[in-house]
């Protein structure tokens, strides 16, 4: 396999994205409060008081496999941090981010600051798939990872 791993890991990046907003549409759990992204394994830490059943496994899998297909176009825009403190929890961006907030939009699912690299369209993720998941101590561990999405 040939990858590009700076490809590649904006596909992870922006799949953690979907996946957040499923997680807490799902389960009302909020964002991630710490994710950590990788090309061969990404993991992502949400609050939460108990681990997933393999049913909420396959369920959540299948919707953020859904949302991908869905081809939505990924746009960023720009936001005062005011403005864009009313809108998102600006809590994980560091104060060094300055007074201009990028927000990441893919398509009409999900929007949120971020200062990460992401691809141009959902077509770009491959299959996504849950690795495992633990829970431990009020935090609820999700580990994932994308296959390389198939050239068109």
């Amino acid at each position: 396999m040939n990858e590009n791993p700076k490809k590649y890991d904006s596909a992870s990046h922006s799949a953690e994205h979907i996946l957040n907003r499923t997680m807490d549409l799902m389960l009302g759990c909020g964002r991630a409060f710490s994710a950590h992204i990788e090309r061969k394994k990404s993991k992502c830490d949400y609050r939460f008081t108990r681990d997933l059943t393999e049913e909420e496994r396959h369920d959540l899998e299948a919707r953020v496999n859904a949302v991908i297909a869905r081809q939505l176009d990924v746009h960023e825009t720009f936001l005062d941090r005011a403005e864009a403190g009313e809108r998102f929890n600006l809590s994980r961006l560091p104060e060094e981010a300055g007074d201009t907030i990028r927000i990441i939009e893919i398509g009409d699912y999900d929007a949120c600051p971020c200062s990460g690299v992401h691809i141009a369209n959902t077509r770009e993720i491959g299959a996504f798939t849950i690795l495992s998941t633990s829970y431990a101590d009020g935090v609820l561990r999700l580990r994932f990872r994308v296959a390389e999405a198939a050239q068109a």
